[in-house]
């Protein structure tokens, strides 16, 4: 198998790990309402928090992060080039925030991200997570952490480890565009606290 072809066949395998909705299958075998229609109505680690508790929220935060690190994990091994793994982590999120299999109606990648980032090293991985928990803490605003993180993420891997600062940027690229909703709510005040439970929508 060719280089190119490899690129090509982890491009595809990522955006479709990416299109499995961890959180939509979460609820579905723990007996929790959909995610896509309560709460924010985004399937994603934080809403189900609201709708299903702690525990389910892990779960689906765990899958979320796999989908991401799996195949950024693979092409690192294969040998790939560090901007190709970059774009390689992005068609994961994509596949996250579109996905396939749910009708391209998807979350905001986040964790997707993340998990992508992740197997560059402990340190990263820690930097990018006690970020986002202390951000949390703080403000009560998983959005604002998201967006300050991803802000944070490709410094941290320029100092860390400078070969995938691009990569890096890429996804925090990509996790600030999606949040642009979430930018306008909080400039509002309108934005929902992580403590906040919403009723099911009508």
């Amino acid at each position: 198998m060719t280089e190119a072809v490899q690129i090509i066949f982890m491009i595809l395998a990522a955006y479709a790990l990416g299109s499995i909705s961890s959180a939509v299958v979460v609820c579905k075998l723990r007996g929790l309402p959909d995610p896509r229609t309560q709460g924010s109505g985004n399937p994603g680690a934080t809403n189900v928090l609201r709708i299903g508790g702690v525990s389910s929220a892990v779960m689906v935060l765990f899958f979320d992060m796999l989908k991401g690190a799996l195949p950024a994990y693979t092409a690192f091994t294969m040998g790939i080039d560090a901007v190709f793994l970059g774009i390689i982590a992005v068609a994961a999120c994509l596949g996250h925030i579109f996905p396939v299999f749910f009708g391209f109606k998807g979350g905001k990648g986040v964790a997707t991200a993340f998990g992508a980032m992740a197997p560059i090293g402990d340190d990263l991985a820690l930097c990018l997570m006690a970020t986002w928990v202390v951000l949390v803490a703080i403000t009560r605003y998983s959005s604002l952490a998201a967006i300050i993180t991803a802000i944070a993420a490709p410094a941290y891997t320029h100092w860390l480890d400078d070969r995938f600062t691009i990569p890096v940027a890429m996804l925090s690229t990509l996790i600030i565009i999606r949040h642009k909703d979430n930018i306008l709510r909080l400039v509002k005040g309108e934005e929902p606290k992580v403590t906040d439970r919403k009723k099911a929508k009508s």
